[in-house]
């Protein structure tokens, strides 16, 4: 068998195989449980960790200048719709990974404190690592898809069963407005799945999706001039570069392209899928769902939540939505942009106000994500700076590196909260002071986790928002202005929270004996996450190196697209167009 099968499907399903086992252990057995979930969480960390390491071989190390895709296959899995269990990672993929599988590795050891239904709790969170994991490998949609709803059900449980007081609520809400955001998916996939043709694209396009002619060649009991429909995300991303088949629903009577409201395919593909991706990055007014999810949750799934699982939603947007629907992505620009300025603004306000220690985490998650919607959607190679990328590259670099940094930070910000909240049994921020005192080696590491948070000069945070800040500059002064203005805000929340809980002449709360130094466990939790945030802020072409060569050709190939429309508008084929490229209207741009 290839090794790039065996690499990465042991990388995304050693978590199952390892859930699978646990249901043989004893129930009694709940600390051995723990060390088995953690030490699969070790070995699925060891393996993505390895990739990097140079001198294990050619093939399984991922080579860092390659802007192309890496350990890709595809394999048939229901041949009749076309569906291939087909994966490969490239730099913007591969350092999410890196992060699912360390913030996993340490949300686990964070476990330590769940006493009930331990096989349960260990089998749901192996499960969820699983669908983690595939989505940022999956390169088929239906694949992509199954991995997404796979993610859904562990999580919903994790909630519902291990959180707070008002759990059940919690996790009803995460449910329902994930479950939406996966309809509207489902409903844009099929769209672009009976729009699609293979038979459209050109040797040199479908070699670029990992597809070879023989897929071409039609069956016995086949029309050979039949459309190939495709859920490869690859080749739909060459569909919505390089030819027109989703600018229309089709050719109706008298050969007039069939529209809805005035709209193709490839333009309510990207509003669908844009809802569902801002509903788990989460934007706002899709946001809602967050806060009471963070505050419930207990410990290890907050930092899940925050450090992996929102970073799917700007992943979706950046590998999907624009190279797959270009021409909707340029037209709703400036809308992707303002809601990012949006949730920038509102959730920095709103964690202003928060006197929950865990809330006003989660509305700064909100506050920081936005940087990333905004990033990606600074389309600024047009015809008017002579379709120049450079801006445009270093807002969605940044916003790629804000993914990361929020994941290690964010991570670190609801742990420390939650080292706190197991001694005290409460989060109220007005009844907290003078921690510093009583607990100095833990205050130490959570300053400098906040101030990573914050986005000070020599710490993880600082990287990605000046970046996105000075490419939206050239595309809008207005919004660079307001996105500069946050970092304000967010000095302001994050500073106050330090001053009230850390600071301050003494402990207001109950239970102030139980503030005891924290344990050699909590430790090496919390001092990784620190050192990577500083590592990062210090020396950010750790990250760069990786990442960059992939989404420079993202933005490339996207700006190249847009020199083939001047005006950045597709005009209406008209009648005799229409009927000199046969009944499909579907044809390829010169």
């Amino acid at each position: 068998m290839d090794s790039n099968v065996i690499l990465l499907s042991l990388i995304v399903f050693l978590p199952t195989a390892g859930a699978l086992l646990l249901a043989f252990f004893p129930r009694e057995q709940g600390q051995a449980m723990k060390n088995f979930s953690l030490a699969i969480t070790i070995a699925v960390f060891a393996l993505t960790a390895l990739m990097i390491v140079p001198g294990i071989g050619d093939q399984l190390a991922f080579k860092k200048d390659a802007a192309e895709m890496q350990q890709m296959f595809s394999r048939p899995w229901i041949p009749s719709f076309n569906i291939h269990y087909f994966m490969g990672m490239d730099g913007i993929s591969f350092p999410l990974v890196i992060l699912t599988s360390f913030v996993s590795m340490l949300a686990m050891a964070a476990s330590w404190p769940i006493q009930k239904h331990v096989k349960a709790y260990c089998i749901l969170f192996l499960l969820l690592e699983t669908g983690m994991l595939g989505v940022f490998l999956a390169l088929d949609f239906f694949l992509f898809y199954v991995f997404w709803e796979v993610m859904l059900l562990p999580m919903y449980f994790l909630i519902g069963v291990w959180g707070g007081p008002r759990r059940e609520y919690a996790a009803n809400k995460f449910f329902l407005y994930t479950l939406l955001g996966s309809v509207f998916m489902l409903i844009a996939i099929l769209m672009l799945y009976f729009g699609s043709d293979l038979r459209q694209l050109s040797a040199q396009q479908l070699n670029a999706a990992g597809i070879g002619g023989e897929a071409l060649k039609p069956g016995a009991d086949e029309d050979a001039h039949a459309p190939l429909h495709t859920f490869n995300i690859l080749a739909l991303q060459q569909m919505g570069q390089h030819t027109t088949l989703f600018d229309n629903f089709g050719v109706g009577e008298e050969g007039k392209p069939i529209l809805f409201l005035g709209h193709g395919i490839q333009w309510w593909a990207f509003g669908l899928l844009l809802v569902g991706f801002i509903i788990k990055v989460p934007s706002v007014p899709l946001h809602t769902w967050l806060p009471d999810a963070h505050v419930e949750a207990p410990t290890p799934i907050s930092m899940i939540l925050a450090g992996v699982l929102l970073k799917m939603g700007g992943y979706g947007i950046l590998r999907i939505c624009y190279p797959i629907c270009p021409h909707a992505g340029y037209e709703l620009a400036y809308f992707v942009c303002a809601l990012g300025v949006v949730s920038m603004v509102y959730g920095a306000f709103a964690a202003l106000a928060q006197k929950d220690f865990k809330r006003l985490v989660a509305y700064s998650s909100v506050s920081h994500m936005g940087y990333v919607v905004l990033g990606i959607g600074v389309w600024s190679a047009v015809a008017g700076n002579q379709y120049m990328s450079d801006y445009w590259r270093m807002g969605v670099n940044g916003a790629m590196f804000q993914m990361l940094a929020h994941g290690i930070s964010s991570a670190g910000m609801f742990f420390m909260v939650g080292v706190v909240y197991d001694r005290v049994h409460h989060r109220n921020l007005d009844q907290f002071g003078g921690l510093f005192a009583k607990m100095p080696v833990y205050s130490g590491l959570a300053i400098g986790i906040f101030f990573a948070g914050l986005g000070l000069p020599g710490l993880c945070g600082f990287i990605g928002e000046v970046f996105v800040t000075l490419s939206v500059w050239n595309y809008n002064q207005a919004l660079a202005v307001i996105s500069a203005s946050v970092v304000i805000l967010t000095a302001a929340y994050i500073l106050w929270t330090i001053q009230r809980v850390y600071l301050g002449p003494e402990y207001k709360g109950p239970h102030g004996d139980h503030l005891t130094p924290m344990t050699g466990r909590e430790l090496a939790i919390a001092a990784p996450l620190l050192a990577l945030a500083i590592a990062f802020g210090v020396y950010p072409q750790a990250i760069f190196n990786y990442m960059t060569p992939s989404v420079d050709k993202t933005v490339v190939d996207l700006a190249e697209w847009a020199k083939t429309h001047p005006e950045l508008t597709k005009p209406q084929p008209t009648e005799t167009a229409v009927a000199e490229n046969g009944e499909t209207g579907n044809r390829k741009l010169k």
